[in-house]
């Protein structure tokens, strides 16, 4: 078996979607846990890939599903395109999440007639780490870098948005933004025990196509 390399990944991704769309899926009939929708078919895009590929699934203790390609597996529903993620570190916000997000968007349509629930995916969205900060917060950290802003206005800025840091993790955050400015993301993210992700932004500027890093796999 072949081992599984980034390109295959997102090329199998496009492939197991499809293949996803087209079929009827009598165990998803009636449910409207959209957790229960995503445990489904993260199982399926698994036993799918482990068919053809050699790949360490991932854990609980790694975090993320798959740990050796560096990315993380989020399927959401269009209606609201939203999942959490542990929080790590208030720069996460800044500098991403550390690792890819591979996102699966789908609507879910139950056919009574066959009492079989279709997913129709509407977008299978890859983003690169570098581009999974908060867009916000990213938007107003270069702004001000642009402006010739120094520590002190980085400083404000952070204070003003909220990030769970206190003083003195304020003022080492604004001195590594000022050394090394952050990639603009495209991430809505909430602060909560755990982040809130939201997509809305991510699948509009997937379907324009003209961002680096940002890459609807169905096209």
């Amino acid at each position: 078996m072949k081992e599984l390399t980034l390109s295959l990944f997102k090329t199998e991704a496009a492939i197991f979607v499809r293949e996803l769309t087209a079929r009827p899926i009598f165990d998803l009939y009636g449910i409207t846990d959209g957790k229960a929708i995503g445990t489904y078919v993260e199982q399926a895009f698994n036993k799918y890939l482990i068919s053809k590929y050699l790949y360490i699934p991932g854990s609980a203790a790694s975090g993320i599903d798959f740990p050796e390609l560096e990315v993380d597996l989020k399927v959401t529903s269009i209606r609201q395109p939203q999942s959490s993620c542990p929080f790590r570190d208030a720069s996460q916000k800044v500098y991403g999440l550390g690792y890819h997000l591979l996102i699966f968007v789908y609507e879910k349509i139950d056919n009574q007639e066959l009492r079989a629930a279709n997913l129709n995916f509407k977008s299978a969205i890859f983003v690169a780490k570098e581009k999974t900060g908060d867009y916000q917060t990213t938007r107003g950290l270069l702004e001000i870098i642009n402006r010739n802003g120094n520590q002190d206005d980085v400083i404000g800025f952070l204070e003003d948005r909220n990030l769970p840091l206190d003083e003195i993790g304020r003022e080492i955050l604004a001195e590594r933004i000022i050394k090394e400015p952050p990639q603009q993301g495209y991430i809505t993210i909430s602060n909560a025990l755990q982040w809130r992700l939201q997509y809305r932004r991510i699948i509009e500027q997937a379907e324009i196509g003209n961002i680096a890093g940002v890459e609807n796999i169905l096209v």
